[in-house]
């Protein structure tokens, strides 16, 4: 109650009520993208990394060898091949691409084209599995080959450089939303496979990475910084334990592949030591049909991945990409489809979403941690026998993995908006209905694939058919196409400048007119007198 009188003094002003400063680079960050951690540290991030990635690996070719006819043998052969391919993409990508910390690994937009070779007539009817694994092997990889030519033409030449200059954070932040939480159907549904395993591996990591910190102040950046070490070999014991000790002797055939920590058939089809080399399947073949099924999904892809980048900087403490750095990397991620082709991975490559989020929840964004991850897979895919056995990591434990990772890339890409107007009509059109209908049109064309067995679109031509349905079955792509293409045709004047955002990215938009895109993303050995970032 205020009290009457003159004894009092003058009564506190109230303080002023200020919003939070918008930042270009994210503070707090403990080691941004040039400034490596000590080599024990370094390699133990790069490690974890290495773990992170093992998932996608392991799910695609899981997914699809059996389907191919092959058996444990092949499938073994082709997650060491796509983890060699993945090493050298990713250095690849780290030292002549973008230069960002981003692992370039299997892809999920590719799985539906692929999907589609396997069912083709003229493979239905060949009587021996292993002679039919090849031959789609082989017809994957010339798909491959052709569609790489997609991100390469339009990489290379600058042409994604000059689509990418009209991106502005408020149609960046429904692409990379969803970059992330698209994934959603990947993260606890996977993990209630194998509940008893998949929960308790997020509940930990969620208190080691989170909670024990703010509670052991001293070593808060060992528990934050290494959560996933810690916590995947626990619950992988955990895991373990249960299988030796019979808790799924009697369990369903499915509950048992999930569960179980011998079920994957790695550690045994695995050779000890074997170095995958280009066309060691055969040579491939080339269909026209399967070519354009696959480039629709590098252009998704390629869409994707810029969505990735873009965040992957943020989390490293690094300006905005340039569009000519981002359309140096997209043509780089090209050359890494062109050598998935040529080993023969059965999947094309894009930016590891999951690495993403592992930036975020380490705070390291250092280069030189993801081209040390870079080496561990390298080496683990030459020595079969050792990778195969951290392959065999039960699947449930990644996808806890997955609903933080993901979780963390679809926040990321909601901070753009500290950029934008929002008290804007505009802004709430705009990024209310490009989110809803990245949800909703995906929604409708997986629900409808799953009851019919086809996508909605089912003329007599199946190339065309893939073509639709794989650019509107993936999110981030439609969510950026309707965000990228309302944000630039929507009544543009000086005022909707501001509004978008688009006036923060000005001096990021050429390479040159920032003296910290230099220290960033300038490529090695002087390679910028011959390769000019513009």
């Amino acid at each position: 109650m205020a009290g009457g009188g003159g004894g009092g003094g003058p009564t506190p002003k109230q303080e002023e009520l200020q919003p939070h400063p918008v930042k270009d680079q994210l503070p707090h960050v403990s080691y941004c993208i040039t400034s490596p951690p000590p080599w024990p540290e370094a390699i133990l991030l790069g490690f974890q990394h290495f773990l992170v990635m093992l998932g996608t690996t392991v799910i695609i070719p899981t997914a699809l060898v059996p389907q191919m006819g092959g058996g444990n043998d092949e499938k073994a052969r082709v997650v060491q091949t796509l983890l060699f391919v993945a090493g050298i993409n990713t250095l690849l990508q780290t030292f002549l691409g973008t230069r960002l910390p981003a692992v370039v690994a299997g892809s999920y937009t590719f799985v539906m084209p692929t999907i589609s070779i396997i069912l083709a007539a003229r493979y239905t009817n060949l009587p021996d599995p292993t002679e039919r694994f090849r031959r789609i092997m082989r017809a994957t990889q010339g798909a491959l080959i052709v569609a790489s030519a997609l991100q390469i033409i339009v990489g290379f030449s600058g042409l994604w450089r000059n689509v990418t200059r009209y991106l502005s954070p408020l149609s960046a932040v429904p692409l990379i939303t969803l970059v992330g939480a698209g994934f959603y159907e990947l993260g606890f549904p996977g993990v209630a496979k194998c509940i008893e395993i998949g929960l308790p591996q997020l509940i930990l990591l969620v208190v080691f990475s989170q909670y024990i910190p703010h509670v052991m102040h001293h070593v808060r950046h060992v528990f934050d910084r290494f959560a996933v070490i810690f916590t995947v070999p626990i619950v992988w014991l955990y895991a373990y334990l249960l299988t030796v000790g019979g808790a799924y002797r009697h369990a369903p055939p499915k509950t048992q592949f999930h569960c179980r920590t011998d079920r994957s058939g790695l550690v045994g089809g695995a050779p000890w030591i074997r170095v995958p080399y280009p066309f060691q399947w055969g040579a491939p073949t080339f269909d026209a049909g399967d070519a354009f099924a696959m480039m629709a999904a590098s252009f998704v892809a390629l869409v994707e991945s810029t969505g990735a980048f873009i965040v992957i900087a943020r989390y490293a403490s690094a300006t905005p990409v340039p569009p000519s750095v981002l359309s140096r990397g997209i043509g780089w991620q090209g050359i890494g489809i062109l050598l998935d082709g040529l080993f023969g991975t059965v999947n094309g490559s894009s930016v590891s979403v999951e690495n993403a989020g592992l930036l975020a929840l380490t705070r390291v964004g250092s280069r030189r941690v993801v081209q040390i991850a870079a080496g561990f897979m390298i080496f683990f895919s030459v020595l079969g026998k050792f990778g195969a056995v951290f392959a065999s990591i039960p699947l449930p434990i990644f996808a806890a993995l997955y609903c933080i990772f993901f979780a963390y890339v679809g926040a990321g890409g909601l901070s753009f908006l500290q950029f934008c107007n929002l008290n804007s009509f505009r802004t709430f059109f705009i990024l209310g209905f490009s989110l809803f209908m990245g949800l909703s049109v995906p929604q409708y064309f997986n629900e409808y694939t799953s009851v019919a067995g086809y996508g909605p679109v089912h003329t007599g031509a199946r190339w065309f058919n893939d073509i639709i349905n794989v650019m509107f079955s993936s999110k981030p792509f439609v969510a950026g196409i309707v965000a990228y293409f309302l944000d630039n045709t929507l009544y543009r004047h000086e005022s909707v400048r501001k509004d978008r955002g688009y006036h923060w990215w000005d001096k990021f938009r050429s390479f040159r007119t920032d003296t910290r895109s230099e220290e960033f993303y300038s490529l090695p050995f002087n390679l910028n007198k011959f390769f000019p970032s513009v």
